[in-house]
């Protein structure tokens, strides 16, 4: 018996795996129901790869193939590690509060527990430091961590650059300058009882990001290279006037330093409220946007050919990714290092589906915080250092650890 010879057999694959004919064209099987194939006409071959590679990144079933779900597995017991850190958090500090009384304050708030609850048997110090101080931070550095991760995950897969960070749009300086403009000049504002440094500080991030999107865009397009350009020379101008007015603040300059190193010491529920809409809108505008991020990371054509926009799509996510860093930011000052760190290590733990990647940066990147902001209470205790300082002890060498990887690999 005759063997098919070895381009049949080729032609024959590649008809029934990729979907392309030997003649060039893309066929589908079965698009009305009827089972037959039709052609759809012809594409490049870097478009059929593309399609092929946005099947599998987008959970796509290809032919015959299983999709690996094995990952998002890890999303509940991430969300489990996140309030276990929380907890441990509430009862470590200059006043230990142990794990029995931390539950028993937080079951007692509860309205369906608070009523029929029996006398206390903890001091009243340990539930006024609990709700009133060490609570509010926990739930502000948590959200300060989901935010800035989530966003840098986005960033990365939008530049389709790990070594990308949601301070690459200049956010961060313009945060910087409204807060130095704020303490040097001593604005007398107070708005729902959120004082004028973090007002100002979201308000200038919010323009910086308006002119670093205008400055980009070139005859309707934002081109990715455009843009981080943009970004770092407005940050670079916006970051030499801050320095000038360090100069000339006198007394003012420890605690502008203080909160341009980053740091969540003094923060009460009222900055939860200032920051929480913003945060939770743009938190959730970006992970239902997954699935398309996993379409712009494989080229801008080939997200096109895919059916997505990929202008449209750029101008929301970085105006979701702006706005959830600038009001990071203004409650938490610029906090280095965690729009880094924990999409990088999220992605080689989880792999690149933004589908698992985005919603596993949100509890991973609440839990790195809160754990650095614990660190930085307790390490100098009854005194404390900027959390800032923390992120980028961790940050620093993992940063030198992906130059050193990309280089390796040859991406540098």
């Amino acid at each position: 018996m005759t063997a098919p010879m070895k381009g049949d057999n080729q032609a024959h694959r590649d008809e029934d795996c990729s979907g392309k004919v030997p003649g060039g064209a893309v066929v589908r099987q079965g698009g009305d129901g009827d089972g037959k194939r039709r052609t759809m006409g012809p594409a490049s071959a870097g478009q059929v790869r593309g399609a092929a590679r946005a099947a599998r990144v987008s959970g796509v079933r290809a032919p015959g193939g299983v999709r690996p779900v094995w990952h998002a597995a890890h999303l509940p017991l991430l969300a489990l590690a996140v309030v276990l850190v929380m907890a441990v958090a509430a009862g470590i500090g200059s006043v230990h509060i142990p794990p029995a009384e931390v539950a028993g304050i937080l079951l007692r708030r509860l309205p369906f527990v608070s009523r029929g609850a029996e006398p206390t048997w903890w001091p009243a110090s340990h539930e006024v430091i609990l709700l009133q101080v060490r609570l509010p931070r926990i739930l502000l550095s948590a959200m300060v961590g989901a935010s800035l991760s989530v966003a840098g995950a986005a960033l990365q897969g939008l530049l389709r650059n790990p070594l990308a960070d949601p301070y690459v749009a200049g956010v961060s300086a313009g945060a910087g300058l409204g807060a130095t403009i704020a303490m040097v000049a001593g604005v007398p504002l107070s708005v729902l009882g959120v004082g004028s440094v973090p007002i100002l500080a979201f308000i200038t991030a919010v323009a910086t990001m308006v002119v670093v999107y205008s400055i980009a865009r070139v005859s309707g397009r934002l081109p990715t290279d455009t843009f981080l350009l943009a970004g770092v020379v407005v940050g670079s101008f916006l970051w030499a006037v801050i320095s000038f007015l360090l100069v000339v603040s006198g007394d003012t300059l420890r605690e502008a330093m203080m909160w341009l190193m980053g740091s969540l010491s003094g923060k009460g529920y009222a900055h939860v409220k200032m920051a929480f809409p913003y945060t939770a809108a743009g938190i959730a505008a970006l992970v239902v946007l997954a699935r398309d991020f996993n379409l712009i990371s494989l080229g801008d054509e080939e997200a096109r050919y895919l059916g997505l926009d990929p202008e449209e799509f750029k101008r929301v996510a970085i105006l979701a990714a702006s706005l959830v860093t600038a009001a990071a930011v203004s409650v938490g000052g610029i906090i280095g290092f965690v729009g880094l760190v924990v999409p990088h290590t999220m992605r080689l733990i989880l792999g690149p589906d933004h589908k698992v990647l985005m919603p596993a940066c949100v509890f991973a990147g609440a839990g790195f915080l809160v754990a650095a902001d614990t660190l930085a209470r307790v390490v100098v205790a009854p005194g404390e250092i900027p959390v800032g300082v923390i992120t980028a002890l961790a940050g620093g060498p993992f940063f030198l650890y992906l130059l050193r990887r990309r280089k390796t690999s040859g991406a540098l």
